[in-house]
Order: C-alpha cells, then structure tokens, then sequence
C-alpha cells in the first residue's frame, strides 16, 4: 500500500534543477519574470547582521543553499523557498520592491568577522539610506569589481514545474519554510492562503480586523503583531466548514482545510460567516462571549474550547439562530449553561490530545447551539 502511495504522489510532482548567477536571477526579477509576493514580504526579517553576512558569504564565494520556485502554466517562476536570501540581494542593491511598487530604501551592511571594512558599505550611495539615519558621506559605495563579484555569484535554483498541482506546491512551502525560526505557523498558511486565492485571503484577514471579532476573541496588539487573529479566523472558518475525522495532526487538517476553502467557498460567504458569527456572539455577551462563566461572573482568558465549541457551534448554527425571535437572548443563555454541562471535563482534561478534543467540542457544540 504504502509503494502505491509513492507512485501516486510522485505523478503529481516534476521538478528540474541547475544552476543560475544572481545577475540572472536580478534580470528575471526586473523583468517581472519572478515573482516575490508582496504578502510574503512580511516574512522578511532578517536583522542586518544576518544581511551583511550573506553578502559577506556571497563575495568570499562560499556557495549558498539553493532556492526552490514554482513554475507557473505562463511559464514565470513563483519564490517558494528563499526569500530571505533573494530580499536580502534585491535590496541591498536597491530593487526590492514593496506591494505598491514603490522601491524599498536599500540597505547599508555592518562589518563582518571575515570583511570588517563592510561596515557602512552600500551598492550606491543614496539619500533614501541618509534618511534612515546614515550621512550619504558616511556611506562607502561597493565598488565595480565587488559588485561584479555579487552578480557572478550563483545560486542552485530548484524548479517545481507543470504539471505538478498546486497543492503539490503549497505543500513544498510549507515543508521548506517551517523549519525556520522566524515564521510562525500562521504567517506560513497566510502565504499559502495568497497562493491560493488573494480574495480569499484578503476576505478572512478583513473579517479578522473588525472590532467584533478582535472583542470577542480578546486579541491584543501584540498578538495581531502575531497573526493571531488571523489564526482564530482561519480556525473558526474550518471547523465551520470542513468535517474533521481526527487522522490527520491539528495543524496539518487546518492547513489543508483552509486551502480547500480558499478554492471552494466564494470570499465574500467566508467574510460573512466570520463577521455575522461574531457579531451575535458581541451583541449576546460582549468580551464575555467565549470566557467561562461560574454563575454570576464569566473569568479567565479566552481558549480554544469556547472557540471550537462555542463560536464554531453558533457559526454551523447562524441561519436558524437568526430565524429566531430574539437571536442574541437565545445565544447568552445557552452560552451561560454551557459552562456547566458535564461534558466540559470531556474537552479539558489533562493530557487531552487536540485531534480527541477537536471532536469532542465541535460536535457537542454543534448539537448544543441548534435550536
């Protein structure tokens, strides 16, 4: 079984691979033939110590990891895997561009363990870099031979080509990028939501930033910093519309559910499900709606139970909640006797695994909430 497995997937996936100086790979770039999403950008936190030290890498030649692209049916490339180090090149040399167009301020390098002279060194001298608290006069301009260097260095680019599918290429983001410490887990399924569908993506992180979700979910700024929101919708979303059977890991049936939706469901049915859920939850409990409630206070923070049982059980619900005579009232009280039921300890025991819990709170929530 598992051989046919291998043989089946393997249909799905054409790769090629060689190599490419980065003054190649700079042309495709200003000719538009690869394509760096501007969404992806959020991605790209290298500090310039870590910036000056690829350049650093690039001029004593020692070789670089490989990049990895998507091959799309126009026959451009897509970045999947490398954004770091072709940012980091792009705007050093002052042609990154943002997702408006407009060029990003270059960067100026510190100086390195091997090339300390680095400090201060720039592509070109520019007033956009004085801007950034650099006097252009304390700005070293690279010279020719050294940007020669840069231009002539090469990279190894691995190509995903047709007909692999676009699953087949979600799947490859996701693998190459998780293990890196600078993107957490939503931020990559934000990436793959972009690839997938933009109206989708741009729907959900719109319905995430209204004032009802942010209440009722208590998400502060420092968590938005994070995605988190994005991350409640996203869940919400899925378990709304995409049955759960507990086989695949949490993290993997979000990831495959949201892209399943992003090509399934119209965004605006997306953005709708989010926003009306969330405003009846606001109008039945306020910030109240998902925290526990001991009989006379609700208390504690927010968590995945009330989430998954709670918002989940009113979304799969909405319609005929509405069609009620007073929707909100009915919500507060089944909200209230929630917390009480002895089904509770089913979904917080210790050691609960997420698959067991998903299943537990989503159904009860689902039976709970009808009218």
């Amino acid at each position: 079984m598992l051989n046919d497995e291998i043989t089946k997937a393997q249909r799905h996936v054409r790769t090629d691979a060689y190599q490419m100086s980065i003054g190649e790979i700079v042309s495709m770039y200003e000719r538009d033939e690869i394509t760096i999403d501007p969404d992806f950008q959020r991605l790209f936190r290298w500090e310039i110590s870590q910036k000056s030290k690829l350049i650093e890498s690039i001029l004593l030649g020692i070789p670089l990891p490989s990049i990895f692209v998507f091959e799309t049916a126009e026959g451009e490339w897509e970045l999947i895997d490398g954004l770091q180090r072709i940012s980091t090149i792009f705007e050093f040399m002052g042609i990154l561009r943002d997702e408006s167009g407009k060029l990003r301020t270059p960067s100026i390098l510190d100086g390195t363990k091997y090339l300390p002279s680095l400090h201060n060194v720039v592509w070109e001298k520019s007033p956009e870099i004085a801007g950034d608290g650099i006097d252009e006069s304390d700005q070293i301009a690279l010279d020719k031979a050294a940007q020669l260097a840069i231009r002539r260095g090469r990279l190894g680019v691995e190509i995903l080509k047709r007909p692999s599918d676009n699953q087949t290429k979600f799947d490859l983001f996701q693998r190459l990028n998780a293990g890196g410490t600078q993107a957490n887990a939503q931020e990559l399924r934000n990436c793959i939501m972009v690839m997938s569908n933009r109206h989708f993506f741009d729907a959900v992180r719109s319905a995430s930033e209204t004032r009802d979700f942010l209440e009722v979910m208590n998400v502060s700024k420092e968590q938005i910093r994070k995605q988190r929101n994005m991350e409640f919708a996203v869940r919400f979303l899925v378990h709304v519309n995409m049955p759960y059977d507990g086989k695949l890991d949490v993290e993997e049936y979000i990831d495959d559910g949201i892209v399943k939706l992003a090509n399934k469901i119209p965004s605006i049915r997306a953005f709708n499900q989010i926003t009306q859920t969330y405003k009846l939850l606001k109008d039945a409990a306020g910030k109240n709606a998902l925290r526990k409630f001991t009989g006379s206070s609700h208390t504690g923070k927010v968590g995945l139970v009330g989430l998954e049982a709670i918002a989940v059980g009113v979304g799969k619900n909405l319609k005929r909640i509405n069609n009620l005579p007073s929707p909100a009232d009915f919500v507060r009280s089944r909200i209230e006797e929630f917390w009480s039921q002895p089904d509770l300890s089913k979904f917080t025991s210790l050691g609960l695994r997420g698959t067991t819990r998903i299943q537990r709170t989503v159904d009860f929530g689902k039976n709970w909430f009808a009218p």
